[in-house]
């Protein structure tokens, strides 16, 4: 198990840190591009219900006091394809005309979880521990920026005139996890580095036949800045009394109350630029402007995370999470348009026929749904709709592996949205994704004989 999980970090850093968007969405266009969900596969499928979900098995950083709920030591890696089309003319009026349909896909996240203590060492030596302790790495996307939007208008007296605007790269985010559990009380925090960059690129192109000067602007920007977040759960148990009564009969019934907020944080920006023309015909070449990297400090916004979830012991479960994030205090050099600030509210459960089945290895497996709405911070002109909405459903399944008396699950499934209904741009999309977790009970583990 440890050998798997040393080759597979070291064969899924490169390609996480390497690998750029390959999509197109305009909204990517403004602040930092398309923020990415904390949420790891098993609460995505759930709509996003990282404020209070918590698991033995299954890692949450969105939440970081659920990491002191692990009962072993937990790799895990996320993987996702998204089909998009995306849909113009809607805002004014205009019947909707699908111009582009694409896949994409993208490694999401890779994280290592571990209790700083073994189950298996208090089993042993008959001990109750009323505290546990976990740290957590992480390493997935804070950020991504890809598009391509190309117009084009023809001018009296001048012809016609393209514009394109072009942009790709993304940020990423590595933290730094740890929790303690007291107890019902559960406490964590993030602590992060953010880094990445992204270009940026813009053109105005004339008729060939003029003698008209091209222009080109391009900018690179460097990102790097710290990020922090801390989060609280209680676990309250509904039959306490009658469980501690009857241990073997009883199904534990509890309710997780989980809270985690983060305020704004500062990073730095490294920007060079260049800006030139090049005339029609002649090629004749110009350089407007051009500087080399200029430093530029900004602001990401706070964020705020609720939500309650009810667990019938390992039967099913159901939850409801509201976060905020302040956009409108965000702040950078590069960005001209205000952002607004978004609400986000999610509704999911799961469901396992029966996780004792010997017969029936489909009575074990998680069966989860969620729902989802989330505004995103992006600003849109004022004549058109300035809330930018996107809602969806997801669905998938969490298949337990067995191996030497050692529990794994992978998870797949499907998410289905639309993102932007009634503005300019619309985007409907549907996403596969993919997740496995690997579990190891033997870390920190004390040998009673060599």
């Amino acid at each position: 198990m440890r050998k798997i999980i040393f080759i597979a970090t070291i064969i899924s850093l490169p390609v996480l840190v390497l690998c750029q968007a390959t999509d197109n969405s305009p909204y990517s266009r403004f602040g930092m591009g398309d923020i990415a969900d904390r949420n790891f596969m098993s609460s995505q499928f759930m709509g996003g219900l990282g404020s209070s979900y918590s698991d033995p098995y299954q890692i949450n950083i969105v939440n970081p006091a659920s990491l002191s709920h692990l009962a072993a030591t937990s790799f895990e890696m996320g993987l996702s394809a998204k089909s998009k089309g995306l849909r113009n003319g809607v805002a004014d009026g205009q019947t909707p005309n699908a111009y582009q349909n694409l896949w994409s896909g993208n490694l999401n996240y890779i994280s290592l979880a571990m209790p700083l203590q073994n189950r298996v060492n208090d089993l042993l030596e008959r001990k109750r521990r009323a505290y546990s302790v976990a740290t957590a790495f992480t390493l997935m996307p804070y950020s991504t920026v890809g598009y391509n939007i190309t117009t084009t208008e023809s001018l009296d007296n001048i012809g016609e005139v393209s514009k394109n605007f072009e942009g790709e790269g993304g940020s990423y985010q590595f933290l730094w996890s740890n929790a303690i559990k007291y107890k019902d009380f559960s406490f964590g925090v993030n602590l992060g580095y953010l880094f990445g960059n992204v270009e940026y690129a813009r053109s105005v192109q004339f008729d060939p036949s003029q003698a008209y000067f091209n222009t080109l602007f391009t900018e690179t920007n460097r990102y790097s800045g710290f990020l922090w977040d801390a989060g609280f759960i209680y676990t309250l148990k509904l039959n306490k009394s009658s469980k501690e009564q009857d241990e073997n009969n009883r199904v534990l019934k509890t309710l997780n109350f989980g809270v985690h907020a983060g305020t704004n944080t500062s990073f730095t920006t490294r920007t060079s630029s260049f800006q030139g023309a090049v005339q029609s015909g002649t090629g004749i070449v110009d350089t407007l402007s051009s500087s080399e990297e200029m430093s530029f400090d900004g602001t990401l916004p706070s964020t705020l995370g609720l939500g309650v979830s009810y667990y019938h012991g390992e039967k099913y479960a159901i939850g409801i999470n509201y976060s905020r994030a302040n956009w409108s205090n965000f702040d950078a050099h590069f960005v001209n348009n205000s952002l607004n600030n978004t609400s986000n509210l999610s509704f999911g459960a799961y469901f396992r026929p029966d996780y004792k089945s010997i017969s029936s290895y489909f009575s074990r497996v998680y069966y989860r749904l969620g729902l989802f709405y989330n505004q995103v911070p992006n600003a849109i002109p004022d004549q058109f709709d300035n809330s930018i909405e996107d809602v969806g459903f997801s669905v998938g399944m969490g298949m337990p592996l067995f191996y030497q008396r050692k529990i794994s699950h992978a998870n797949l499934g499907l998410t289905v949205g639309m993102r932007g209904r009634g503005s300019a741009v619309e985007e409907r999309y549907i996403r596969i994704s993919f997740s496995f977790t690997f579990n190891d009970d033997e870390w920190f583990i004390k040998r009673k004989y060599n």
